[in-house]
């Protein structure tokens, strides 16, 4: 298949919530003990199809490019409402201290991936990963399991099927597990999954801090844009803690 090119947006040096600028994007804050009421990589548009992930303001959709490839679109999709019934992990869980994560399983959607990590680069966007394969973890923002929203961006496509290729079908109840260094495997349930136009991402939405542990997985979507070599859309999954397992 042929290849495109694809970018995330930035983030803005100056905006409301709990940040350090960090080449032009805001590091995620960790709170100081577990005091921090909720007030982030912007819209990252995470990459060669994969999308925004990164704290960016998803207005500057016309960052730096990536390859991205010209298979078919990923469907498009609009909010999914949050379920009516209360599933047994419905409770949110206790926050855990800061560890690396290193693996991914979604069993719904049939991800199984490592985990690389994803700083920015020098013009303040978040990096992407090199490949299809595996999904990348954002290091300014907390880990999977802290306080606050951790941030894990992945392909839709690349030179064929990517890791997130089919985010877009998770649904309100299933669970994402993280296996992380310490050996903790924190247990996420998915509260909602939205579509936003690139140009409108919401930074604060996504990226900003809020009062538990949280989980946001993108990648993009939309309609394919063979002018620019990028999707028009991001697709971020949300997910809240409700368990860890040893």
């Amino acid at each position: 298949m042929a290849t495109g090119a694809h970018q995330y947006p930035m983030v803005p040096k100056n905006w409301e919530g709990d940040h350090n600028v960090v080449s032009r994007a805001p590091r995620l804050d960790r709170p100081r003990a577990m005091v921090i009421v909720a007030a982030l990589f912007a819209t990252i548009t995470f990459g060669a199809t994969a999308c925004s992930t990164g704290a960016a303001v998803a207005r500057s959709a016309s960052a730096t490019k990536q390859v991205e490839s010209s298979s078919p679109p990923a469907p498009s999709l609009t909010s999914k409402p949050a379920p009516t019934s209360t599933s047994p992990l419905a409770v949110e869980a206790a926050p855990l201290a800061k560890s690396s994560p290193v693996r991914l399983q979604i069993a719904s959607i049939g991800v199984d991936s490592k985990l690389m990590e994803l700083g920015l680069r020098t013009d303040g966007s978040m990096e992407v990963p090199p490949g299809g394969f595996p999904a990348g973890w954002y290091t300014g923002a907390p880990t999977p399991g802290e306080l606050g929203p951790a941030i894990i961006a992945g392909h839709v496509d690349w030179k064929g099927p990517g890791v997130f290729y089919k985010l877009h079908n998770l649904k309100p109840g299933d669970q994402v597990t993280i296996t992380r260094a310490d050996g903790t495997k924190p247990v996420f349930r998915i509260t909602r999954v939205e579509q936003f136009p690139k140009h409108q991402f919401p930074t604060k939405l996504v990226y900003g801090n809020i009062d538990h542990a949280g989980l946001r997985l993108i990648t993009c979507g939309g309609s394919f844009n063979r002018q620019s070599g990028s999707y028009e859309d991001d697709i971020v999954a949300f997910a809240d803690l409700v368990a860890t397992t040893q």
